[in-house]
């Protein structure tokens, strides 16, 4: 009966040093909370921005009517080709320049690389109609109705106002991703 009652007696020291323990260690136990206020941009995103590649900022659909005659002795020849295509401008992530994206604080400056035409191959041949065609034409002569068409496409779509469009649009468009990534202040500059 004895051993039975120090046995008890040291099991309910035991429990109560143990309850002692726990409510002294959670009493002077502290919690903490620290903000970093600077946001870091680490090198995986910016990995991740480069790997977008090419990065469009305004497509331009365009068409046009070529034509040629050709003069003959007792007729003309006549041939009217429509050509349909779509000019893609923006920018290539991979012609960025070391440090093109520089961080600290809550500021981001980012130099982009500059506007210019992304596929040199914007011609639909598929959609390219015979508009009309009279007599008998070679394959040179329809690519040079086609060489015509892509120098117009050109000429119309690689103009200052539509490169400031499509510069305006990529400015938005990295503005509203940094600003996601956590940026308050966005500086957007373009290389020349």
């Amino acid at each position: 009966m004895k051993k039975q009652l120090i046995l008890i007696l040291a099991l309910t020291l035991a429990v109560i040093l143990a309850i002692w323990w726990l409510v002294h260690t959670i009493s002077h136990s502290e919690i903490a909370v620290e903000t970093n206020q600077e946001i870091n941009i680490t090198p995986e995103q910016i990995t991740s921005i480069k790997a977008i590649g090419e990065w469009e900022f305004l497509s331009i659909a365009d068409e046009e009517l070529v034509d040629t005659v050709r003069k003959g002795l007792l007729s003309n020849d006549h041939l009217v080709r429509i050509y349909y295509g779509t000019l893609r401008l923006g920018i290539n992530m991979h012609q960025v320049e070391p440090g093109w994206i520089q961080a600290e604080g809550d500021s981001v400056t980012v130099t982009l690389p500059k506007i210019t035409l992304l596929d040199r191959d914007f011609i639909d041949e598929a959609r390219t109609k015979s508009f009309f065609e009279s007599g008998r034409w070679k394959p040179k002569d329809r690519e040079a109705l086609y060489q015509r068409a892509y120098r117009r496409m050109l000429q119309r779509s690689l103009t200052p106002e539509y490169k400031q469009h499509a510069r305006q649009n990529g400015e938005a468009q990295f503005r509203r991703m940094m600003t996601t990534l956590g940026y308050n202040r966005v500086a957007i500059n373009w290389q020349e």
